[in-house]
């Protein structure tokens, strides 16, 4: 009985550890190496490619308020943020934020399902 509270405990820390530090964290506690540096690296590319493309934004905009180009003013910015926020561009950043989104429901699920077959002593692939 306290073998299955701990490995209960296990699934659950794997699960927190990816909700929580970073997609596929808690698929390296369950020493599933590959599927866990999957889950970090497409977690990172999604969230690499947003954080980017939004500091690129904001970096034209301040450029354009220390040229003296637009005033600074929250009306302003707000309506230059949601310009910049249209089109193709805007198409990949819902992607990569999607991708991020997905990367991260999938590492919690599957290192929780995980955690619970290796406690129930199933082989899981990976």
């Amino acid at each position: 009985m306290i073998l299955e509270i701990l490995e209960v405990n296990k699934s659950a820390k794997a699960a927190l550890l990816s909700a929580f530090v970073f997609p596929g964290a808690g698929h390296f506690l369950l020493k599933k190496h590959i599927p866990g540096a999957v889950l970090a690296a497409t977690a990172f590319a999604g969230l690499y490619f947003f954080v980017s493309k939004t500091v690129e934004t904001a970096l034209k905009i301040t450029e354009k308020i220390q040229s003296g180009e637009i005033q600074l003013d929250a009306t302003t910015i707000t309506e230059l943020v949601s310009e910049q926020a249209m089109g193709a561009e805007a198409q990949l950043l819902d992607i990569s934020v999607t991708v991020f989104i997905i990367s991260w429901l999938i590492g919690i699920v599957d290192s929780y399902r995980i955690g619970r077959a290796q406690g129930k002593n199933v082989d899981v692939g990976g």
